[in-house]
């Protein structure tokens, strides 16, 4: 089925950090099921190319860096000028520019990973309430890591950020019922360039301590994300969906 010929479903879904990777599948998996969306990210050409692929008149981009504030009010204020509303907020954009011991990390990096990762979620949370959810309800997704739920050697600060943001979803959650639900989903390792650096040259071996035996591709993300940005999620709230194929079964094996 094309998109011309979808049967729109009259939601409205803002997803930052979606040019590619997670972010684009997440966009994907809402434009499939009829959904309109707004998709946010810092390379202006990727989002003009992500917008067409996802088709003429169910996407918008608009460029931008997450943490900036005037971003995250632009980006609200374009759904709601381009759509005229946004039921659904999927919080995407994140950084990770540092890899090793936790102990060394520089604190203003370790301060960009929080702006990026926890800040801009609650900045893009804040917007969206305020402009359409508070009065007319919805719900939002934060996507974290499986990093946050475990200790994570060589990505200790980008862990330590995902695990704010899952509290981040039950604050929210509790604050904003019952009129918008709030979610969490924590991937393990999904093939994006974003990821590269954790199976490029060695997926296979990667993916063997995987029971399901391969990593994640931004599908398995979009899939679930569709799932609890729909009514069948209807009593889901406050919630961290972890999506690792398997991986946490082998814990403590």
């Amino acid at each position: 089925m094309t998109t011309e010929e979808r049967e729109p479903t009259g939601k409205v879904a803002l997803v930052t950090g979606a040019s590619r990777g997670i972010g684009y599948g997440i966009a994907e998996a809402l434009v499939a099921r009829g959904d309109r969306v707004v998709i946010t990210g810092r390379n202006e050409d990727a989002l003009k190319e992500a917008v067409e692929k996802l088709g003429a008149g169910w996407a918008v981009g608009v460029p931008g860096k997450a943490h900036d504030e005037a971003h995250q009010a632009q980006a609200v204020e374009r759904a709601m000028e381009a759509f005229g509303r946004v039921d659904y907020l999927v919080n995407n954009a994140g950084t990770n520019p540092v890899f090793g011991p936790i102990a060394d990390v520089d604190l203003a990096v370790a301060r960009k990973v929080f702006e990026t990762n926890v800040v801009s979620a609650l900045g893009f949370a804040q917007q969206t309430w305020k402009a359409w959810q508070k009065d007319n309800g919805g719900a939002i997704v934060n996507i974290a890591s499986i990093a946050g739920v475990t200790a994570s050697p060589f990505v200790g600060v980008y862990g330590v950020s995902k695990a704010a943001m899952a509290n981040l979803t039950l604050q929210l959650a509790h604050e904003f019922a019952p009129v918008a639900r709030v979610n969490t989903i924590a991937p393990a390792v999904v093939k994006t360039k974003f990821a590269a650096a954790l199976y490029e040259g060695r997926e296979e071996e990667a993916a063997a301590s995987y029971p399901l035996g391969r990593l994640g591709v931004p599908e398995d993300i979009g899939g679930a994300a569709a799932f609890l940005l729909s009514d069948a999620a209807g009593w889901i709230t406050g919630q961290t969906l972890v999506v690792d194929g398997g991986l946490f079964l082998n814990a403590g094996v």
